[in-house]
């Protein structure tokens, strides 16, 4: 009995031990898988990679801000945005622009600034400065908003960050000058940390992914606003009754959504990477001829030198390559401690990338429409979505003491181009409105109440109100990044139907 039962015991204490272990074993592999796919991903980010495709994107990065600058000079754009106007919708309440002639001045930094980081001379100082000056005039004016200016002012701050001077610049060429060996002791090989690279790319990715997903509306599905905007082509040669017809709008649409959708993905992956960039490339010179969107398209044709092999520079313009320390093209292990050394760019960057999948989702939180009430729409990718026809316009002011009601010349305050941006914007007609009312209050001592008769259709749809025209705009708070009744239920704008 005695013998049985210790048997017994034995037994069941044995099978409890083995159990133990097994589950031991199994927690034990599956932590170490987790630590191990995070150290493996670590060293894919740390892994040197040839430097030649960043220093391409980066030349052409610079020469297109470059070409803009001169834009903007050609078209007389510095003094009609910067200068001419009087009160400016800034992101900013502190950020203003230059006085006198402070804003050529600017601009042509900013010209010399873009052909240094082009070039890859004094790069450390001009991408830094480059991307400062960049930020500030897109901070000055929200009725400047471009989604390729927030775009470039990303790009520029990972280029600022990232050694892209390491391959294809005049810095390297003077450091090589100027060792008696041909190159400089101790200098860096001209290879970069991958996860530059990366990131890079996956901001690209973002820009055409968040772009897709914001077409999928009930508007775009149904063809608008594209088949409108395509109708104003009629007349053009051979393609011109194709285009405008409701079948062409409907075909572009789903194209564009697919498109949008699934270039981050074809560019990724080597197999499909040329297939991409083929298409990327038609894609954008499409969109460049049908429609006015400046330098949008040539700067998302000029990032797909940051995708594929990182080498493909060498081997496709190898005269521009000529001497230089060709790194070959397999990708350098780090050592062990690379990681550990990368630790903060890494999280910075996941930080950054979590952050930019974040923000064009935030309109979900908002009540209404993102297209109609703006709150949303701007940092979050919502491109050529939206046509606005705003059918009548009136701002009027009220004397609270007396009870007098004046409407106000809109036109003596903003420019026309300010004008036609804030009247399809329910938040730069708060901006302008709490404007309106200080401006008034400094002169008579009385803040007045301001409202505002906005009636628009959005993509060919019923005339509505925009924002409540009985609401004094100029008591309602200011949004740093959105339509402020979004944040606020109490004080909402949303539209009442006519």
């Amino acid at each position: 009995m005695t013998t049985t039962t210790m048997t017994t015991t034995g037994e069941g204490s044995t099978s409890t031990c083995t159990a133990s272990t097994r589950a031991s074993t199994s927690t034990g592999t599956r932590t170490g898988t987790g630590s191990d796919l995070a150290r493996r991903w670590a060293a894919y980010l740390t892994a040197e990679v040839d430097a030649a495709s960043l220093a391409v994107f980066r030349a052409g990065y610079g020469a297109l801000i470059a070409w803009e600058v001169v834009r903007y000079a050609l078209h007389d754009r510095i003094y009609r945005y910067y200068i001419e106007p009087g009160f400016f919708f800034s992101f900013v309440p502190l950020v203003r622009p230059w006085g006198g002639t402070g804003m050529y001045w600017h601009f042509g930094a900013l010209f010399v600034l873009a052909l240094l980081c082009a070039v890859g001379l004094f790069y450390r100082v001009s991408a830094a400065l480059l991307c400062a000056a960049l930020t500030y005039v897109f901070l000055l004016d929200k009725a400047q908003y471009l989604n390729h200016l927030y775009l470039l002012c990303l790009l520029g701050l990972m280029l600022a960050a990232a050694p892209a001077h390491r391959a294809l610049s005049l810095d390297r060429l003077r450091a090589r000058r100027a060792s008696p060996a041909g190159a400089a002791p101790g200098a860096p090989a001209e290879t970069v940390p991958r996860f530059y690279l990366f990131a890079l790319k996956a901001q690209i990715a973002i820009v055409y992914f968040y772009g897709g997903v914001a077409k999928l509306n009930g508007d775009w599905l149904r063809g608008q606003p594209l088949t409108m905007w395509l109708a104003a082509h009629g007349d053009a040669p051979l393609v011109g009754p194709l285009l405008a017809s409701q079948a062409a709008g409907l075909a572009l649409s789903y194209a564009g959504l697919f498109i949008d959708l699934s270039m981050g993905f074809l560019l990724f992956s080597r197999r499909t990477f040329p297939f991409g960039a083929a298409l990327a490339v038609a894609f954008n010179l499409s969109n460049a001829l049908l429609f006015k969107i400046g330098i949008f398209p040539y700067a998302m044709i000029a990032s797909l030198a940051l995708f594929g092999d990182p080498s493909w520079p060498r081997r496709r313009l190898p005269f521009l390559f000529k001497g230089a320390d060709a790194p070959g093209d397999v990708a350098r292990v780090p050592s062990p401690a690379a990681p550990r050394r990368s630790a903060l760019p890494l999280a910075l960057l996941h930080g950054y990338l979590l952050f930019h999948l974040v923000v064009p989702l935030r309109h979900w939180v908002y009540p209404g429409d993102v297209a109609w009430n703006e709150a949303g729409h701007r940092f979050s990718w919502r491109m050529k979505l939206r046509d606005k026809n705003v059918s009548e316009l009136g701002i009027h002011v009220l004397d609270p003491r007396t009870g007098v009601r004046e409407p106000l010349d809109v036109e003596a305050w903003l420019t026309s181009r300010q004008l036609g941006e804030m009247c399809a914007r329910p938040d730069m007609l708060v901006d302008f409105a709490h404007h309106v009312a200080d401006r008034l209050q400094k002169d008579s001592g009385v803040r007045p109440i301001v409202t505002a008769t906005v009636v628009a259709s959005l993509n060919g749809g019923p005339l509505r109100d925009l924002v409540d025209p009985t609401l004094d705009l100029a008591s309602q708070p200011r949004g740093l990044l959105d339509h402020p009744s979004c944040a606020s239920p109490e004080g909402s704008l949303m539209a009442r139907s006519r």
